[in-house]
């Protein structure tokens, strides 16, 4: 498995959160789910301007072996999605933190990234399942 960003935060469910420097967070699936998931075929993403609270389903991403839903590691409202993934979904394995993001959020409460595993703490939680 490859290192996991420690700038980044961490959901039990498998998605990471950037917070970025004007105050939106970039949400994604992790290195480890993408691993979990194998070659990922489709991407279905939330819409531009759902609002979502804290462990809200915000998409589903399938791959050739499973479907697996996507939540919302913090709440807020999505002000972006990445296009790319409707035609390279693929980008997911490649490039889970950085490439293949799913969707920005403007966090109705940024503090909700306290409640969020470190990279430590999702290391230990990955390990405990294998």
């Amino acid at each position: 498995m490859s290192e996991l960003p420690t700038e980044l935060k961490y959901a039990s469910s498998h998605e990471w959160a950037r917070l970025e420097e004007d105050g939106t967070v970039t949400v994604g699936i992790t290195d480890h789910a993408q691993e979990q998931l194998g070659d990922v075929v489709y991407v279905e993403l939330p819409d531009v301007g759902q609002v979502l609270a804290a462990g809200d389903e915000a998409g589903v991403v399938e791959s050739v072996k499973a479907a697996s839903d996507v939540y919302a590691p913090i709440s807020g409202e999505v002000i972006a999605i990445n296009e790319k993934l409707d035609e390279e979904p693929e980008t997911v394995n490649s490039e889970p933190f950085e490439g293949g993001w799913f969707y920005r959020l403007q966090p109705t409460d940024v503090n909700e990234l306290d409640n969020m595993l470190t990279a430590d703490s999702y290391a230990e939680l990955i390990e405990e399942d294998n």
